[in-house]
Formats: structure tokens, C-alpha cells, sequence
């Protein structure tokens, strides 16, 4: 594993944080983002930024300069990932577009359709939305029941998907179906790009307990999609939908705020009955650990830049980050509302320290430990794929899907 930046990656991020410096102030530890995650500005703001990064050479880096990329390596998408996330900008909208829409577009896609909606998702022009999870396939996503039948050149979908980040404002969506009940459950899947706005498609927003509501349950009624927006062949969408979540593990495993930095402000700046929280031995005994944690998860990202770096792609070792940040910011954001004793309970921007980061981030915590694989999931791939360990037993292993909806009736 190499700790260092080559020459030429040492030039780019040189170039990267200094433009970044001409367009937006630094943010220093413990300092809130401008606009927070399912705030109502967050969109026209976060789409302004884009359209600056794109005009500036530093969207869709490591993509071809055909679609509106820069050409550079994935590295170097990863160094100016790292770069801006030291300075105050809006949280951004286009995870799912750029770190999983546009790959399996550029691996499934005809050229007209990547001439068509890359360059136009790079910009950010349109949002992009990810349809896979349902209430009865979450986890396991291969359980998926929305259905879709074709009928010559066009093919009409029913059914329900659930946690759809975004789906509300999202101009288009990827969603995997089931097109095939007859075979087994992986084997009988096809995949789509859509419309969001289409005849046939109702968003409902879930209100959730911190207040926003930036994720949906969307149903599907009768909806046309022409063959033409099949990604992949008929019935091997399984395969597809692979592409877009091995890149979600490798957009999943940065941090979210609050993380070491956060915390570590606040202890030095808080002062307690019995002087700065800093110099209590427990607290500090509790930081040192997560920032052995935190160190562990950027050591485990350099190793990933290290192979991409040598023209491997990402691999499994990817969910460590996932399960690692996700339970840890839970417990910082946790800690953090302790040390504030009473005032802990109380989560207005104006008056708390940090504008209620930990506050809001308590309460946003636990469902990044669903989004994107739970931790048992999660936890089973490390096992599996990165130790070596025996593989889970799976009893529906070569049955139709058919019969074990049946079964399940």
C-alpha cells in the first residue's frame, strides 16, 4: 500500500484545492455544512455547484472526455472527493447519478444514449434516482416482486419500491424488475432506465423522525417503458444491478459528518463542572478510539486507491468503511448530545454548538445503517469475501422465485 501521491496526483490535488479555495470558503472542524441533507434549498443549490465543477473540468473526472469527463483515473476522483470535503459546500444530490447511475450507463448503454443523458447528468441538468429496494426485498433485493411484462417492443410494469432517495425530485430512475417468476430468483430480473415524470408512477414522501423527508415509497401502475430503455438483456438484470452497487460501496464508504474531527472540536471547546471536557481521561480514552477507527477507515481507502491506482477495480473491502462510519457516527453523535448534558435535547441551530450537528445527526444516523446494505449484510460480505469464511446457508438456492412466493402466502 503505497501512502503517497504519485507526482502527477500530487499536481492534480494541488489543482483541485486551490480552485477549490477561489470558490468557497474552508470548513473547519466542527463547522456545519451551509445547508443540511433534506433541507428545501439543498437542490438549486447543490445543482448550482455542479454546473460550477463541471464548467471547471472537475466533474465526472475519471470519465471520458467523449461524455463530458475529464479522463483522468478514478484516483484522482477520489483525491478531489477528499479536497472538497474540507471546504463548505452543499451536501450534494448526485451520489446515486454520478457514483452509480453513470457507470452502469457507460457499461450498458448505447453510445446515443450516453452522448444523450452522461454529459447532461454531469452538469447536473437531471437528477437520477435508484428504484431497487421494495418491502419485501430490501436486504435481499433478489426477493424483489415489482413486475414486468413485455409486450412486443414496450413492457408494463406494476408494483411498489420503498426508500427511493430522492425520488421526489429525481428527473430519471434505474429500476430492476422482475420479468420472470419462473426461474430462479437472481436469474429471472430485467433492468430499466425511466422517466420519473411517466403516466403510471406516484411518489409518496416519507416523513421521517429528524424532520426531512428526502426518501419515498413509489408505486407503479400500468407504466410503459419501451425495450429500448432495457439496460442489459432481458432476464439478466441481476447482473447489471451489480455494476451500480459495487460502485454504491465504493461512493457509501465516505464519511458523513459528525466523524473525529467533529467530536474532538467539541470536547476542546466544551467546558464541563469540573473543567474542559478534553482533560477527562474517559473522554479522551473514548476519542483516541475513534480516531484509531477513523485512521483504520482511511488506511482501508488508500489500500482501494492503491489498487485502482494499478488498474484493479474496487473490491469487497469497501463494506468495512460502510460498517465501520455508519455505527461510529451514530455513536459520536450520541456522545456528542451526552457531553452537553440537558442541552443535549435541544435541537435548534441557532443556540447549540455546531447548529445541532450532533443533535441531527442522531437522529439521521441510524438509517445509514440500512441505506446501502445493513451491517449484517455488510458484515456477512466482509466474512464471506474478504476473510474467506464458509459462505451463509441459503435454502432457496435453485428454486423459482414462483414457488417461494408461494410458500410465503
Amino acid at each position: 500500500m503505497d501512502f503517497n501521491d504519485t507526482t502527477s496526483e500530487a499536481e492534480f490535488r494541488v489543482e483541485a484545492r486551490d480552485w477549490l479555495a477561489s470558490q468557497v470558503p474552508k470548513r473547519e472542524p466542527g463547522q456545519a455544512y451551509a445547508v443540511r441533507r433534506g433541507d428545501d434549498a439543498l437542490l438549486p443549490l447543490a445543482k448550482e455547484w455542479q454546473a460550477k465543477k463541471f464548467e471547471a473540468n472537475f466533474a465526472g473526472i475519471n470519465l471520458p472526455k467523449e461524455y463530458g469527463g475529464r479522463g483522468d483515473t478514478r484516483v484522482e476522483q477520489i483525491i478531489f472527493a477528499q479536497e472538497e470535503a474540507n471546504f463548505v459546500t452543499p451536501p450534494t444530490v448526485f451520489g446515486i447519478s454520478h457514483g452509480m447511475v453513470v457507470p452502469t450507463l457507460l457499461a450498458y448503454a448505447t453510445e446515443e444514449q450516453k452522448q444523450r443523458y452522461v454529459p447532461a447528468t454531469l452538469r447536473g441538468d437531471e437528477v437520477w434516482c435508484q428504484l431497487f429496494s421494495e418491502p419485501a426485498g430490501g436486504s435481499d433485493l433478489a426477493g424483489l416482486r415489482t413486475r414486468s411484462e413485455r409486450d412486443g417492443d414496450e413492457w408494463t410494469v406494476n408494483g411498489q419500491k420503498i426508500w427511493t432517495s430522492g425520488g421526489h425530485y429525481a428527473d430519471l430512475g434505474v429500476l430492476v424488475t422482475r420479468s420472470d417468476a419462473g426461474v430462479e430468483k437472481h436469474k429471472g430480473l430485467t433492468y430499466f432506465f425511466i422517466d420519473m415524470k411517466s403516466p403510471g408512477i406516484e411518489v409518496r414522501q416519507i416523513k421521517q423522525i429528524s424532520g426531512a423527508s428526502h426518501f419515498n415509497e413509489v408505486f407503479f401502475t400500468d407504466l410503459k417503458i419501451p425495450d429500448s430503455q432495457r439496460l442489459g438483456k432481458e432476464g439478466e438484470g441481476w447482473r447489471v444491478a451489480i455494476t451500480t452497487l459495487m460502485n454504491e460501496r465504493v461512493e457509501t464508504g465516505v464519511r458523513p459528518a459528525p466523524d473525529f474531527d467533529d467530536i474532538f472540536a467539541l470536547a476542546r471547546d466544551l467546558v464541563l463542572e469540573d473543567g474542559p471536557a478534553i482533560a477527562d481521561d474517559a473522554i479522551r480514552d473514548q476519542l483516541a478510539d475513534w480516531y484509531v477507527q477513523t485512521r483504520g477507515v482511511q488506511l482501508t481507502r488508500m489500500r482501494t486507491m492503491t489498487a485502482m491506482s494499478r488498474g484493479q477495480q474496487p473490491g469487497p473491502e469497501n463494506s468495512i468503511a460502510k460498517v465501520v462510519n455508519s455505527s461510529k457516527r451514530q455513536r459520536i453523535a450520541q456522545f456528542g448530545m451526552d457531553l452537553m448534558d440537558m442541552g443535549g435535547i435541544v435541537r435548534d441551530r441557532a443556540s447549540m454548538p455546531m447548529e445541532s450537528l450532533f443533535q441531527d445527526a442522531m437522529l439521521d444516523s441510524p438509517g445509514n445503517r440500512i441505506a446501502a446494505g445493513t451491517d449484517e449484510i455488510l458484515r456477512n460480505v466482509i466474512g464471506e469475501r474478504v476473510l474467506g469464511l464458509p459462505r451463509e446457508v441459503r435454502v432457496d438456492k435453485d428454486k423459482p422465485f414462483a414457488d417461494l412466493a408461494a410458500l410465503e402466502k
